[in-house]
């Protein structure tokens, strides 16, 4: 084990931190600078949005941004990497705009369709562009560990957002304020974008002339390696927990509102003030704990990966049952600390589900791969919001929490035996 944690400290060391690099990872920073984020739900909430509606409202997000996917990668391939990305980052700052100025279910549907877009053009482009300067450079062997240090300083820009949200709500005492806070960040991605080298704005493998073949091609890969069950397998595996964090995460909100309200510190203080500064407090605890999670689980590389990406998979929807329990009796400490755990196990799996996936899926076939994967993940997160919507609103947040992540929990045990996993 000495022997296998010594090597993993190796490989890490032999990354090449270059100005790409220092590139790569100040976009996931700056990229997770939204200070709207730890308060989202209690600002919809603030605005009469009820639990059904903002689970409406995410599954539309969801929907929009699978169903733009292929169309923004067909776009992203003819003007340029480098454009899309450009262009997702402008649509952000508007949909944080209207957040701000507007306060209506409507417009914030509006709004929920532009960050959806936003999301379309980004998500895929830019870890594109990271696995083609990887091939450039010789370094695909060391994708898990490269996409580890890079999430770990997206997940710094979460801890440093949350801190920083706090103080604005503190200072401001309104929770609308954030979204126009996000806006200059983004600029900042935005301007950072263009400065990415040129070899980077296209694809590594060079397009066939034939495009319908080539789709054809992918098709039948996809197809065959769909009957694979190790590919089946880290498919699910990667969209379930992650659609089931995307679906509930924002969810933590009440659950350290309800916390601040019990802390005997800052009475004085209004409660939105009160619970904007310790909310933020606590999220810059979880963001740094999810960014050393980054980080460690490159050491796992050179272990027994799959029965890792098992095991957390389920230990995550475990969490979240003891989580969504202990929110019914109103043990709000241990019910955020077994929420929070989610959040660590998270970023446990994205690294080395990454390089799981590039280990067994041909190149040629990876982005067919990494978009099926990334269309269940939308199904998933899109029925997970809105079930969790409906329950909450009819039997209150813990009971849906307790249900969802118990059939999520049951669904991951029956699909192993089914699979012989």
């Amino acid at each position: 084990m000495a022997l296998l944690f010594s090597e993993g400290m190796n490989r890490m060391e032999r990354i090449q931190k270059d100005n790409q690099y220092f590139k790569f990872c100040t976009y996931g920073f700056l990229k997770n600078l939204r200070f709207f984020d730890p308060f989202f739900i209690l600002f919809l909430m603030e605005k009469g949005i009820s639990f059904t509606q903002i689970g409406m409202l995410y599954a539309v997000r969801e929907v929009i941004t699978n169903l733009f996917e292929l169309p923004s990668g067909i776009l992203a391939d003819t003007f340029g990497r480098k454009k899309a990305l450009a262009g997702s980052f402008i649509l952000y700052i508007s949909s944080f705009a209207l957040f701000y100025f507007f306060q209506n279910f409507w417009f914030f549907l509006i709004a929920f369709t532009l960050f959806g877009l936003a999301e379309a053009f980004r998500s895929g482009t830019h870890k594109g562009m990271i696995m083609d300067y990887l091939k450039i450079n010789n370094m695909e062997g060391q994708a898990a560990n490269y996409y580890g240090h890079t999430r770990s300083w997206s997940q710094k820009g979460s801890a440093l957002s949350a801190l920083i949200a706090g103080i604005i709500v503190l200072y401001r005492g309104t929770y609308d304020s954030v979204f126009l806070y996000s806006i200059p960040p983004y600029l900042l991605n935005f301007i950072l974008i263009l400065s990415y080298p040129t070899n980077l704005n296209r694809p590594f493998e060079p397009a066939m002339n034939n495009k319908r073949k080539r789709i054809g091609s992918a098709i039948r890969l996809l197809l065959g390696l769909l009957r694979k069950p190790a590919v089946l397998k880290i498919i699910y595996s990667s969209a379930s927990h992650t659609a089931y964090l995307r679906a509930i995460k924002d969810y933590i909100q009440l659950l350290m509102f309800n916390l601040a309200i019990i802390l005997p510190i800052m009475a004085s203080l209004d409660l939105e003030k009160k619970s904007g500064i310790l909310i933020g407090i606590m999220y810059f605890i979880i963001f740094l704990a999810s960014s050393s999670a980054s980080k460690f689980s490159s050491n796992l590389a050179n272990r027994s990966r799959f029965n890792i990406i098992r095991l957390t998979l389920l230990g995550g929807f475990l969490l979240g049952a003891l989580s969504g329990m202990a929110y019914s009796y109103e043990f709000w400490s241990i019910s955020l600390l077994a929420f929070a755990l989610i959040y660590v196990v998270e970023n446990i799996r994205k690294p080395l589900l990454t390089g799981a996936i590039a280990d067994q899926v041909p190149k040629e076939i990876l982005t067919s791969v990494i978009s099926a994967q990334s269309l269940l993940r939308t199904i998933i997160t899109t029925l997970l919001a809105l079930a969790f919507g409906l329950l909450a609103d009819h039997f209150g947040v813990g009971i849906s929490l307790l249900t969802i992540s118990s059939l999520l929990l049951l669904s991951g045990l029956l699909i192993r035996i089914r699979l012989q996993l």
